[in-house]
């Protein structure tokens, strides 16, 4: 398939849409950009501001180091290059949740160049077409406050504990041209900063959110008029605002408007985007170098460190699990989408590897296949995910072993994991409490075939006058007569003995 071919249909023709967004994550740190205030996320409004936050007149920044690692670290994620020269600068404009009334910013001279991410918009599909999305910049900038309008009937209150909190603005480039694709460009950039460390990627919390820069056009002419859409957070919602306000632009221009240069906002329950304000150009922030704080310079050894401490990333590690775990493209696609599934199936293996005795190769195609189908089934149906599971991957290894090594079913497997989950016992405890052991002795087994074989004598006629399908008939009879305890593979050497 290709990667996509997407148009806006209007009544004057086809239309196409151009997208950019501007992706801000708040980076991975204990303290904010220019001070020692804490960063977690429910805190009591104002509960974490310091006087270098709130501006107090005299307060100096001092940079945190540890934001420019995260975010040297996330630029060598996606091959981009990182500039050895940076230097902040102040981006001045006025509002009430901006105490310096200015924010630190980098506009000139990022710390982080040109990079790329590869996505794919068929990850099921091994033979899929993937698609380029150049990445223009990394700047780490300063984040504002918040305005709260819920809590007063006339007033709008200031809670300052996100103002000084360390950002990466990720600025691509307008190369995405379906809402697909800036939903899996948005995924796939969330995905590489969680496994790099340098953002949660939490966008329920805020602390990862887009503006969404659309356009159209008639195919093949020109760039048109964009919008920005602030602050949207969801991969959900990225997708539909590329849909809801390309229409707009198209029905506008062809009801004989012109599109502004503003800046939108989305709202979810009507699926529309409506004017905020009109959008600046850079020289409206009157930006110039910040006065304060000294460029960055970055010796050869500090990133050296910084790419040896990069982990093994998604496109790497799905690559490894289809060639070294043999895991179907799809499996693989799954399993490292998120680096927190990525760890609980690689301890899931180890685990397995151990109680079996056997390589982890050997074992992680049978883990992946179980963890795919029965396992997560199991814990969608008590409304859990992986990682609020009453079953961890050392647990799940041991049911896995007691199949392997003949001690249950697969049939009983399932219901001991629902057990498993229901109680928090273990595979082994649920086995020998509730009996459930496989029956192996072929001297029980045959004894049970014979019975089933004389009380459907008529069926066993048919059988041998050529009708094999009933076979099938003959085990689940079986099967169903030792409680499902029967060993399947003995069960059918017992039967075709007695049947031939």
């Amino acid at each position: 398939m290709t990667v996509s071919t997407y148009r806006i249909h209007g009544a004057t023709g086809e239309w196409e849409v151009v997208i950019g967004l501007e992706v801000h994550a708040q980076i991975t740190t204990q303290a904010k950009l220019f001070s020692g205030s804490a960063t977690a996320f429910g805190a009591e409004p104002n509960s974490q501001v310091s006087f270098v936050d709130a501006a107090m007149p005299g307060m100096l920044p001092v940079l945190n180091g540890e934001c420019i690692r995260q975010a040297v670290r996330t630029g060598m994620a996606i091959g981009a290059q990182i500039n050895k020269w940076s230097r902040f600068d102040r981006k001045n404009y006025f509002y009430a949740d901006l105490p310096q009334g200015y924010q630190i910013s980098q506009l000139y001279h990022p710390l982080v160049g040109e990079g790329a991410i590869e996505i794919s918009l068929d990850d099921k599909n091994p033979d899929a077409e993937t698609k380029i999305i150049g990445v223009e910049r990394i700047h780490v900038e300063q984040d504002a406050g918040k305005l709260m309008h819920d809590q007063h009937p006339t007033m709008s209150y200031v809670d300052l504990n996100r103002s000084g909190v360390a950002l990466m603005e990720i600025v691509s480039r307008p190369d995405m041209a379906s809402p697909q694709e800036a939903g899996a460009y948005l995924a796939k950039l969330r995905s590489i900063l969680r496994y790099v460390g340098s953002c949660d990627g939490n966008m329920d919390q805020g602390s990862m959110r887009a503006d969404v820069n659309v356009s159209v056009r008639r195919p093949g002419e020109p760039l048109g008029t964009r919008t920005e859409t602030k602050n949207v957070n969801s991969v959900r919602f990225v997708m539909a605002v590329v849909e809801a306000e390309a229409r707009r632009q198209v029905d506008l221009i062809e009801d004989g408007g012109t599109v502004s240069q503003e800046t939108r906002l989305y709202d979810p329950d009507k699926n529309e985007t409506r004017s905020m304000r009109s959008k600046e150009d850079a020289h409206d922030y009157r930006y110039f170098p910040d006065p304060d704080l000294l460029p960055l310079v970055l010796d050869d050894a500090y990133l050296a460190e910084c790419l040896a401490s990069l982990p093994e990333l998604p496109d790497a590690k799905r690559q490894r699990y289809e060639n070294a775990l043999g895991l179907t493209p799809y499996a693989a696609g799954v399993l490292t989408a998120e680096v927190e599934t990525a760890r609980w199936f690689e301890v899931l293996v180890t685990a397995c590897a151990k109680a079996q005795g056997k390589p982890e190769a050997e074992v992680a195609k049978q883990a992946a296949n179980w963890l795919l189908s029965e396992f997560f089934g199991a814990l969608n149906k008590i409304g859990k995910d992986l990682f609020s599971s009453p079953v961890g991957p050392e647990g799940a290894a041991e049911l896995l072993a007691l199949v392997g090594n003949g001690t249950i079913s697969g049939s009983i497997a399932k219901v001991v994991l629902e057990k498993m989950l229901e109680t928090g016992d273990g595979a082994g405890v649920i086995v020998e409490r509730e009996g459930l052991k496989q029956e192996s002795d072929t001297g029980a087994i045959d004894a049970v075939v014979a019975k089933i074989l004389a009380d459907n004598a008529e069926k066993v006629a048919q059988y041998r006058a050529g009708k094999e399908a009933l076979f099938g008939f003959f085990v689940g009879q079986t099967m169903k007569a030792m409680a499902g305890k029967g060993n399947p593979q003995l069960v059918n050497e017992a039967l075709k003995k007695a049947l031939a």
